[in-house]
């Protein structure tokens, strides 16, 4: 059984009563914390200057008073230099002889934080010693005499210095286990390394910025740590650091396909410390956000121009009518005027994908099976192919449902499709492969047997209106799949193979939220609407309970432990967000989508979706089924 804090400090005090010499410990205060009894004794002090608190300042008066020091004076003068040496905290050892004539050492080594441990030895015994031998120094020479007592203050000092050393060892390794443990817990990768580039010093995180690598990494060298491809792309920033110049800079490490921000600053003795960190999911929002601006830009600057040019090509088409129905015109007009009426119904197509491009488009994530969208996507192509062009499938994906707008890759996928056919013309081979990377993409590989993208196409593919297809092609495709696919964080790219073009688009790998019927904790701080979600959790088969702020919700958590799902609005009452809610139960058991009536493009809209599932207000119950995977007879 574990002794209480009473039962502790009466063991230590019947330990120390034990030591023959006398010993004190004053805080930093200069206040009494424990003394043991041969203190009293030797000083022969009064109860009330051995009980804790009593004042340093009051033990010295007493004892100048009862003569301890000899004539003394000016007592009060006595007094304060002796506080005010005590104050310094600084360690010493100093011998003296008291007014009944014994003679004590006293050592004293101030705490890390501040006060003393001091102890006093009656060393009249060893005085004595070197007395007699004083007294026999004419059988000893002057030279021996002289060594004896050296050597004896000598030994007393090193005694006190071994404890000071001691002391200072402790300190230094309480710090250090300090030190340690915050790194540890930091969510960066935290490193030295020495002129010749090999680690002297790592945390543990290394595996979680860069996953695959190992963690005992010290006495490595970096390259080879962190693998030639990696290592090439930090090389001359390493370099930098160490001509003296510190860095901070981001770059993608395709082993992981994460992206790392990384922190190069010189020590100021020729190595560099590292601080690293993941910013994947940052970036992640980051394209997302930027996306949704350029679209907004782009609506504001095509919005007029579209409604004027729109004006001009119905008078245009008006015009043409009323010209195709006169009389009398000459035999090639009927061909001219189908062409010009021909000509502004395209411009009439290319304004309705000018308006797909830049109008407003809010993602509708949901639980998304992979293998089901694929089987899905097949059975649309299908028809749209060639008989000689051959579509394969290949879905290595993992089997538990994502977090997709599933239109818009479907959508996306298929505008691919679309382009490997045209690209095959009459036979070929169209493969689509899907799989998650390292828990940080979903990646879809389109790839054909045609003739691959021309040195101009990899340039400005993604330019709108620019196409390779002449007049069949509109130029939007492309650009439309780029834009679907940067509005939910991810990327597209383009390149050639030996056997034809192939085309890379990724998206964040998002798994859908396991929530099983059971106790959802709702918080909402505006009462109707919380009526509205309880009614749409209680009819998915949920349980619920309810809070009005993320700290209402905190509490809850801890005396409720079957919470299987939290449902929290971003904005809250009080100083805490959803968001920050969001954050106090990450790695937990405890799922939580957030909802929210912000616009995409808000700061705490686009924060919110890097940290967890977000369902855009207003929403109906087959939307929050969708989200959470879970669909009962009463959704359906």
């Amino acid at each position: 059984m574990p002794h209480s804090p009473l039962q502790i400090r009466t063991l230590t005090t019947a330990g120390l009563n034990l030591i023959a010499q006398a010993l004190s410990i004053y805080d930093s205060d200069l206040k009494l914390a424990v003394c043991n009894a041969p203190f009293q004794h030797m000083f022969d002090l009064p109860d009330h200057l051995v009980t804790p608190g009593a004042t340093f300042e009051d033990t010295i008066r007493h004892l100048v008073t009862a003569g301890e020091y000899g004539p003394v004076a000016d007592i009060e003068a006595f007094v304060t230099e002796r506080v005010e040496q005590a104050l310094a905290f600084v360690p010493h050892y100093m011998e003296r002889t008291r007014a009944n004539g014994r003679t004590i050492s006293v050592e004293g080594s101030p705490l890390p934080q501040r006060g003393w441990v001091t102890v006093y030895t009656d060393i009249t015994r060893s005085k004595q010693q070197e007395a007699l031998l004083r007294a026999r120094s004419e059988e000893l020479s002057d030279q021996l005499v002289a060594y004896s007592e050296e050597l004896s203050s000598t030994n007393r000092e090193l005694a006190a210095m071994n404890t000071a050393l001691a002391e200072a060892k402790r300190e230094l390794t309480e710090i250090e286990a300090r030190t340690r443990l915050t790194t540890e817990m930091m969510p960066a990768h935290i490193a030295h390394v020495d002129d010749g580039g090999h680690y002297t010093y790592s945390n543990r995180r290394l595996s979680t910025m860069f996953p695959g690598r190992d963690t005992e990494i010290l006495g490595r060298h970096i390259g080879e740590v962190l693998g030639p491809r990696a290592f090439e792309r930090i090389a001359p920033k390493l370099q930098q650091a160490y001509d003296g110049t510190a860095s901070v800079f981001e770059f993608g490490d395709e082993a992981s396909a994460r992206r790392i921000r990384a922190a190069f600053t010189p020590d100021g003795r020729g190595g560099v410390y590292i601080l690293s960190m993941d910013v994947t999911e940052e970036t992640q929002a980051r394209a997302a956000l930027q996306q949704t601006r350029r679209r907004a830009l782009a609506a504001q600057m095509t919005s007029g121009l579209a409604h004027d040019f729109s004006n001009l090509l119905t008078i245009i088409l008006g015009l043409q009518s009323n010209l195709k129905r006169l009389d009398g015109l000459p035999a090639e007009a009927p061909a001219l005027i189908e062409a010009t009426l021909a000509a502004a119904r395209r411009g009439g197509g290319l304004l309705e994908s000018i308006a797909d491009v830049t109008a407003r488009r809010t993602l509708r994530p949901g639980a998304t099976d992979l293998h089901a969208l694929l089987e899905d996507l097949r059975t649309l192509a299908a028809p749209t192919l060639p008989t000689e062009i051959r579509l394969n499938v290949i879905c290595d994906a993992p089997d538990r449902p994502m977090l997709l707008d599933a239109g818009m890759v479907q959508d996306s996928l298929l505008n691919l499709i679309l382009n490997a056919r045209d690209a095959c013309g009459t036979h070929g081979t169209i493969t689509i492969r899907c799989r998650a990377l390292h828990e940080t993409w979903i990646e879809w590989v389109v790839s054909d047997t045609g003739p691959g993208f021309s040195p101009r196409a990899l340039e400005r593919a993604f330019d709108p209106f620019f196409t390779t297809k002449g007049a069949e092609g509109t130029g939007m495709g492309l650009p439309m799949v780029w834009d679907m696919t940067k509005l939910a964080g991810g990327d597209l790219r383009l390149s050639n193979t030996e056997d034809g073009a192939q085309v890379v688009l990724r998206l964040p790998y998002r798994p859908a939220v396991a929530a099983p019927t059971g106790l959802v904790l709702l918080v909402e701080d505006r009462e109707d609407l919380r009526e509205i979600y309880r009614d749409m959790l209680t009819g998915l088969g949920h349980s619920v309970v309810e809070a009005v702020s993320a700290d209402e919700a905190t509490a809850l958590l801890a005396d409720v432990p079957d919470i299987s799902l939290i449902l929290s609005d971003i904005q809250l009452e009080g100083e805490a967000t959803g968001i920050d809610l969001a954050a106090r139960v990450a790695g937990s058991n405890t799922a939580i989508v957030l909802m929210t009536s912000l616009p995409a493009d808000d700061a705490l809209s686009v924060q919110a979706r890097a940290r967890a599932p977000v369902l855009q207000k207003p929403f109906t119950a087959e939307d929050l089924a969708a989200l959470t995977g879970v669909l009962t007879e009463a959704a359906q």
